[in-house]
C-alpha cells in the first residue's frame, strides 16, 4: 500500500509517518505535502502513485476540499481532523474515513482497516458543502516569544485577557504570550461553543473552568486552570448568557 501524507504541521506529519511504519510494514510512504498547491502539483505529477491519502482538513493555504476541485483524486482518503463533533458526524454520514487529532494507534489501525476493506469513494463535494455551512473558526493562533514565532492550537488556550492595553494569551500549561489582536477581534475568531467572553477584559475556554461561585453584585467568580493573576468574574450583564452557554443552550 502506497501512502501520501498531506499535513502542514511537521511534527504531526512525522508522528503519523512513524506510526504507519511501526504498525503497517506493508505500507510505503511515497510522498508528503503541506499545502493545497503542493498537493495538487504532486497528484498531477504522480496520479497513480498513492493508494491511500492521509489528509489534514485545514492546510496552510486553505481547506483541503479545494484539492478535489482542482485535481481528480483516485486514491482512498482518510481525513485527519481536530474538528468538533459536528464535522465528525458529517464525515460519518458521508461514509468517509477519518482520524481525530492527536492520532492514536488503535484509531489508526481501525481507519486503515476500514479503508482497506471499503470500496468506492465518499461524496467529498457533498461533505465540503456540509462543512462550509458551519462557520469556520481559527484552529490555531500565531504568537511571538522573543525572536521565535510559534502556532498555538485553540484547544490548548485556557483564556485571553487584556492588561494595560495588551492582549495576553494563556495556555493550559501556564505559558503567556502577548497577542497583536484585541479581544474584540478574537471574539469573532473563536468557536463560541468553546470560548465565552465573560467580561470586557477576558475570554474563557470552558475547559479551563474548575468551579464557579456567586460574587457580590449578582456577578460570578470563576476558579480557573491555570490560576489567573486577576479576579476572573462574569460581568453582571453577561451572567444569563454565560449560564446558557454552560448548559449548551447557545
Amino acid at each position: 500500500m502506497n501512502v501520501l501524507i498531506v499535513e502542514d504541521e511537521k511534527m504531526a506529519m512525522e508522528n503519523l509517518a512513524r506510526a504507519l511504519q511501526a504498525n503497517f510494514p506493508e505500507i510505503k510512504i511515497v510522498g508528503s505535502t503541506g499545502s493545497i498547491k503542493d498537493t495538487v502539483s504532486w497528484l498531477k505529477s504522480y496520479p497513480d502513485a498513492a493508494n491511500v491519502i492521509f489528509m489534514d482538513v485545514e492546510l496552510s493555504d486553505g481547506n483541503c476540499f479545494e484539492i478535489f476541485r482542482q485535481v481528480d483524486v483516485k486514491a482512498k482518503v482518510i481525513m485527519t481532523t481536530a474538528y468538533d463533533s459536528y464535522a465528525v458526524k458529517a464525515f460519518e454520514v458521508n461514509s468517509i474515513d477519518y482520524l481525530l487529532k492527536p492520532v492514536e494507534t488503535e484509531a489508526l489501525k481501525r481507519a486503515v482497516g476500514r479503508c482497506t476493506a471499503s470500496g468506492g469513494n465518499a461524496d467529498l463535494e457533498k461533505l465540503s458543502m456540509i462543512l462550509r455551512n458551519k462557520p469556520e473558526y481559527k484552529q490555531r493562533f500565531i504568537v511571538r516569544l522573543n525572536d521565535k514565532i510559534m502556532p498555538v492550537r485553540a484547544e490548548d488556550i485556557a483564556y485571553f485577557y487584556s492588561e494595560e492595553k495588551n492582549t495576553v494569551l494563556v495556555t493550559f500549561d501556564g505559558m503567556k504570550y502577548i497577542m497583536d489582536a484585541t479581544l474584540d477581534i478574537l471574539s469573532g475568531e473563536l468557536d463560541p461553543e468553546q470560548f465565552f467572553r465573560i467580561s470586557r477584559s477576558c475570554i474563557l475556554n470552558m475547559q479551563a473552568i474548575e468551579s464557579i461561585v456567586k460574587h457580590f453584585g449578582s456577578r460570578m467568580k470563576i476558579m480557573a486552570t491555570p490560576r489567573p493573576d486577576f479576579d476572573m468574574t462574569v460581568s453582571r450583564s453577561r451572567v444569563d448568557d454565560f449560564m446558557q452557554w454552560l448548559e449548551g443552550n447557545r
